[in-house]
């Protein structure tokens, strides 16, 4: 960051160099600030003069993302569970998913064996999962995902607080709902040196969008309930067409991210191990629910309900622990840079 501040070649890129360029000295708050501003566009890379083969090995990308992996570390509640960053991957989430798929698949056939090998015609998931049980399930798990994701974003904060704002304007949630720090100068995200393409910038805001019509749609389903009006519904309803919708964006987003190759000099190993874990639970997700959504009248519709079931579990529960926070801390981040001085 020191010859950074030097040479200044790439301070018309992003916000993160433009807030480094407002310091000498770097705390620990500093770091964890300008890594969560990076975006890892990549293009600092390709402009650095200090970059391989160049002794210095300056390599801004990657060093911002084992930073932000550092403060993923240090911001986790319980602080014990910190450490699991390292070591999250593909493999991890599929096991925890396949052990949240056997516990609730155990419990059902216990208690409600009939109905699971009988789901019979009606589309009706709380024939297989009464609601009560739904509600106690995931309202636990639920509280204590906000629990751990507060305690993370506080701790976030109060990391800011020790860092000088900087004297820019515009609007933080400008830049987070469009991304615009994925195309630098407004050119496209590099994949590699002197190749610039669109891709990775159109499938983060179908995973982003796909998943917020999600959650839209699971809130607007819970008001339906609680005013008289339960599950299931018909396929024009607001709560399918926003499920379905959502559903559908997170497939072509998480397909497109996860095929997506760049130059792997551009990100660390074990924070493309966190990408991955996080896209291919999101993936489940959004598979499994459309499945449902598409087979909710036919025999096997129980079995798809319980795999469902699971692999949401399952993503709750790596929430506060894995890739996802990453949005949460960097929207911090913006907001911090762009408040008056």
């Amino acid at each position: 960051m020191t010859v950074c501040n030097s040479c200044r070649y790439c301070e018309q890129y992003c916000p993160a160099f433009q807030a480094m360029e407002e310091r000498v000295t770097f705390a620990q708050a500093d770091l964890n600030y300008l890594a969560n501003l990076c975006h890892g566009c990549g293009e600092c890379l390709y402009a650095c003069q200090y970059a391989p083969p160049h002794e210095f090995a300056i390599n801004v990308p990657k060093t911002f993302a084992q930073l932000r992996l550092r403060s993923y570390e240090q911001y986790a509640w319980p602080a014990a569970l910190g450490a699991a960053f390292r070591r999250t991957g593909v493999t991890t989430s599929l096991l925890l998913a396949a052990v949240m798929i056997a516990v609730l698949l155990g419990a059902t056939l216990a208690l409600n064996a009939d109905s699971f090998s009988n789901p019979g015609s009606a589309a009706d998931f709380y024939a297989i999962v009464p609601h009560r049980a739904m509600i106690a399930v995931f309202g636990g798990v639920g509280l204590f995902v906000l629990a751990a994701l507060a305690i993370g974003v506080a701790r976030c904060r109060r990391d800011l607080r020790d860092v000088q704002a900087e004297p820019a304007g515009g609007s933080a949630l400008r830049d987070v709902l469009t991304l615009q720090h994925l195309h630098v100068a407004g050119q496209h995200c590099v994949t590699a040196r002197e190749v610039r393409t669109p891709w990775r910038r159109l499938f983060h805001h179908s995973t982003f969008y796909g998943f917020a019509l999600c959650f839209a749609s699971t809130c607007v389903a819970t008001l339906y309930h609680w005013s008289g009006s339960p599950a299931p519904y018909g396929y024009a309803s607001l709560p399918v067409v926003l499920g379905t919708a959502g559903g559908a964006g997170l497939v072509i987003g998480t397909v497109g991210l996860l095929l997506q190759r760049r130059d792997p000099d551009l990100s660390n190993p074990t924070d493309r191990g966190l990408d991955r874990a996080f896209l291919v639970l999101l993936l489940l997700t959004a598979a499994t629910g459309l499945a449902l959504l598409a087979l909710r009248e036919h025999a096997a519709m129980g079995a798809l309900l319980i795999v469902h079931l699971g692999v949401v579990l399952a993503l709750f529960l790596t929430l506060p622990y894995g890739k996802f926070v990453h949005g949460l801390y960097r929207t911090l981040a913006l907001r911090h840079y762009r408040r008056s001085a």
